[in-house]
């Protein structure tokens, strides 16, 4: 992948302009309120968002992660997934994936969802730009031009709406402003990566009333995996040198703002994607029999492909939204319109090759069963409309309310291969293509409200209610042959699950001190109901989960020092999960939905921001976490083999086991949620050396460890990680605000287990990225 379109041009002129010195161009002082961080006049303050206004974060009695742009320009200086490389960079953070960039999945304080079918929810929410992005696809839309991400944890039922019980995470872009203002960054390294992320705007006529911003990003790798299959392939598979892991990310986006007047506010955004790369990387045999060691001849650079075409991916999204803000005096009347749409396909080979070192008797073949998977998304349609009212936010009594409606709807085609072989021959007795065409519809409505009292000057409280409506409905337009050869679908052809629910939070915030505050919340979250029909593949019937509701206790304090250079958070935590919505794998590797009777989860985290000296700052941040399934009554499916003639579990299962046929199926009470890290740390700092006017040379670096990690529902040896960790440098000169730097992220080049497999023998993992080092420059003006 080394062509480049046109679109790279138009984002290298955008970088070129966010680059150059404002100072010709500068006006007057920035009058615009958009993004949060642009209403403080302290730069050490943090603001945030969290009620749905711009407030001191020590009045917010939310547990509130703040990442700055600062931060993200390091961790995607190598092109790095805008998303996945945000995992464990606040406490309580997790981010992974097993489908590739298009497909990430998010955990908040060990709540998430390991589900890869298309139509899965989860029960973290992201919010772009005030926009809901409830997709999976959508989800995945690149971070660039940002003005702060925030990472709501716990419950956020009442403002934001259903499937946020674990919590949300929030992007807001940098905005339109009245002056002159930009910002980008340029990273070339290893393997031809590139990254090039910025955003230029200013007034577009004289008295400010109208104002823009262009902001972009282009990121590109060259393929640096070989495949060195060379057997038979029933679908035409190919290996060669250098023919995965490479990419291309395009984004735009362009805002206007309009103020026609002091009390109307109407923003217009549209938003453009086009991506293609690789689904996820699956290693065979990568993972050492009754350890979670990786062999020493493992090399990320390698694989043996029999199937699937290398994997190919492909995506591309689009979306308009319109929010008006009007000043009615006594509140403000808010209406947000959104419209996103997005399309693509991916494919991959689930089972991580088939090399004869992973099992065959002859070079090259198959040993017991292979299999890949492809989903292609015809086109999404997601349209959400919100209306809000809300009090100025400046007396003793505060509040708002409001409504949403939300209709989304999509085509989506699924195909499992899976061959089961008579012999060590790949393509002996090979599967029909097997797609099946699927038409999902998700409606929502939702009404709200929240209000604040200041019972004294030091004592808040705050109580919020919403009451939602969620409905899915799955119909299988287009049944396929299975395994068997069986073209008869006998299960439902349409499946329609409704649930109306109440959320709340409640919450006490005491003021110690102008420095000092504490807080108390309880909350309840609603996460709907969810339909599984990529199971129609196997000609089994839709799996089902019903509604879960996660009941959240956490108490913590807020401190602010020295001016507001240091700031330390704690907050402990507790949560009950009833009706806990799980997913595992069945033999066919199929996703397989079922409720717990309860998840449980506590907690503690807490987070340094501090600036001694205007030469030295450092963040650190830290999570301990237990979580715990609850229900006697549930087994999940592990992978098994037979052998001899016999079936065997695939792993060193360590829980319970009850055979049935050549089926083994683990009891998994009292295990931890997957993906659900005991610990988290992570610590980046930053040391200048002035070196006369505005010049100065520096060393940066950022380090992230996570302790032990379930991938699966249960207890295995090898399906587990413990102490993965990653270390990024940087150093260079800086003049003025702009910066030139040598970088390296995986500067060990750590080999860490992120994900897994766990179907038939494959011990297939997923890890991380190797060691990619380079140069940036990086710079802004207002």
């Amino acid at each position: 992948m080394t062509h480049f379109k046109p679109s790279t041009l138009l984002l290298a002129g955008i970088a070129t302009l966010a680059l150059m010195p404002g100072a010709a161009q500068a006006q007057a002082a920035d009058a615009s309120a958009a993004a949060p961080a642009a209403t403080n006049d302290d730069p050490n303050t943090i603001v945030v968002t969290a009620q749905r206004r711009s407030e001191n974060d020590l009045n917010v009695p939310v547990a509130v992660s703040v990442l700055k742009p600062e931060a993200l320009t390091d961790f995607h200086a190598a092109g790095a997934d805008t998303l996945l490389s945000l995992s464990g960079k606040v406490p309580s953070l997790y981010v992974e994936t097993s489908t590739g960039r298009i497909f990430p999945r998010f955990y908040i304080r060990g709540l998430g969802n390991i589900d890869f079918y298309l139509g899965a929810s989860q029960p973290v929410e992201i919010i772009q730009d005030d926009v809901v992005a409830e997709h999976v696809i959508l989800k995945s839309n690149p971070v660039f031009d940002v003005g702060q991400i925030e990472v709501l944890k716990g419950p956020q039922g009442s403002l934001f709406g259903r499937n946020t019980t674990a919590g949300i995470i929030k992007f807001d872009s940098a905005q339109p402003t009245q002056s002159w203002q930009g910002q980008g960054s340029i990273g070339y390294g290893r393997f031809n990566s590139l990254n090039a992320d910025a955003g230029v705007g200013g007034p577009l006529t004289s008295d400010g009333s109208l104002s823009f911003r262009l902001s972009g990003l282009f990121q590109h790798r060259d393929n640096w995996i070989s495949n060195n299959y060379t057997g038979p392939s029933d679908d035409g598979t190919v290996g060669g040198h250098n023919v995965m892991g490479g990419f291309n990310e395009r984004d735009g986006r362009l805002q206007l703002l309009f103020k026609p007047s002091s009390a109307l506010s109407i923003r217009l955004s549209g938003h453009i994607r086009d991506y293609d790369g690789n689904a996820s990387i699956f290693y065979r045999g990568s993972i050492i029999p009754g350890t979670n060691k990786v062999p020493a001849s493992f090399d990320r650079s390698v694989v043996a492909y029999d199937e699937a075409q290398n994997n190919p991916q492909s995506y591309q999204t689009h979306g308009l939204s319109l929010k008006a803000d009007y000043d009615l005096g006594p509140a403000t009347l808010t209406a947000i319109t959104a419209w996103e749409h997005a399309s693509g396909y991916s494919r991959g080979d689930t089972d991580g090759g088939a090399a004869a070192n992973f099992g065959g008797t002859a070079p090259n073949y198959c040993a017991v069963g292979c299999g890949e998977s492809q989903g292609r998304l015809r086109g999404l349609n997601q349209w959400s409309q919100e209306l809000r009212l809300a009090s100025p936010g400046t007396g003793a009594f505060n509040w708002q309310v409001g409504g949403m409606y939300f209709d989304a709807r999509d085509n989506t085609e699924f195909d499992q291969r899976a061959f089961f072989l008579t012999s060590n021959a790949l393509g002996t007795t090979p599967n029909p293509n097997n797609w099946v065409l699927l038409h999902n519809v998700n409606t929502s409505w939702a009404i709200f409200g929240q209000a604040s009292y200041k019972l004294t000057d030091a004592l808040t409280l705050t109580g919020g209610v919403r009451v939602t409506n969620d409905t899915k409905t799955t119909t299988l337009l287009k049944t396929a042959n299975t395994v068997a050869n069986v073209s008869t679908f006998t299960g439902a052809t349409n499946v329609r699950l409704s649930d109306t629910k109440p959320s709340f939070d409640a919450s006490l915030l005491y003021r110690v001190d102008s420095n000092v505050s504490v807080f108390a919340r309880v909350a309840r979250g609603f996460r709907g109901p969810t339909i599984q029909g990529r199971s129609a593949v196997f000609n089994s019937p839709f799996t089902t989960a019903n509604s879960e509701t996660n009941t959240s206790y956490e108490g913590g304090v807020k401190t602010s020092f020295l001016h507001n250079r240091v700031h330390f958070n704690a907050t402990g935590f507790y949560y009950t999960v009833d009706n806990m919505q799980l997913n595992g794998n069945d033999s066919n590797g199929n996703g397989v939905l079922f409720n717990a009777r309860r998840g449980t989860g506590y907690g503690v985290e807490a987070e340094l921001e501090a600036r001694p000296t205007d030469n030295f700052r450092i963040n650190m941040g830290l999570s301990l976490l237990h979580t715990q399934i609850e229900d006697s009554t549930v087994y999940a499916q592990v992978g098994a083999a037979v052998v001899g003639g016999v079936a065997v579990p695939s792993e060193t299962v360590l829980n319970p086991l009850k055979q049935v046929g050549n089926n083994f199926y683990a009891q998994i009470n009292g295990n931890p949620f997957p993906n659900a890290p005991d610990y988290n740390f992570n610590i980046s700092a930053r040391y200048d050396i002035p070196l006369g006017g505005e010049s100065k040379v520096f060393v940066a670096g950022d380090f992230n460890m996570q302790g032990k990690t379930n991938f699966v529902l249960y207890r295995t040896v090898e399906y587990t990680a413990d102490g993965n960790n990653e270390l990024g440098a940087k150093v260079g000169y800086a003049f003025g605000k702009y910066e030139i730097a040598a970088f390296v992220r995986n500067l060990t080049n750590n080999k860490n287990l992120v994900d897994v497999i766990d179907t038939s023998n494959y011990r297939a993992g997923i890890y991380n990225e190797p060691r990619i080092f380079g140069l940036m420059i990086s710079g802004s003006f207002r």
